[in-house]
């Protein structure tokens, strides 16, 4: 999966909580006809689950990003060790 900006990410999880939210509320409460009463709670219990669904991408993204930085820097500890030994024992 490509990498997504962080704003973007919370944005939408933002988006999907607070619609979830309100419409199980509104699912649950007086007002709603009887024969809506589950299907927007159902709908609305979806979009909770798709703000989840963006937390874990948050959670991935920033941890990617931080796993390739700590690569990178192994990678470059890694070389500058062989180079000292190259250098130790020539």
């Amino acid at each position: 999966m490509r990498y997504i900006e962080p704003t973007r990410v919370k944005v939408l999880m933002m988006m999907f909580f607070a619609t979830g939210a309100v419409g199980v509320l509104i699912g649950l409460s007086g007002i709603t006809p009887p024969n809506l009463k589950i299907m927007i709670t159902l709908m609305s219990i979806i979009n909770i689950g798709l703000g989840a669904f963006h937390i874990h991408l948050s959670d991935s993204n920033s941890r990617r990003t931080w796993c390739k930085k700590e690569k990178e820097k192994e990678k470059i500890r890694l070389i500058s060790h062989f180079k000292f030994l190259e250098l130790k024992y020539k």
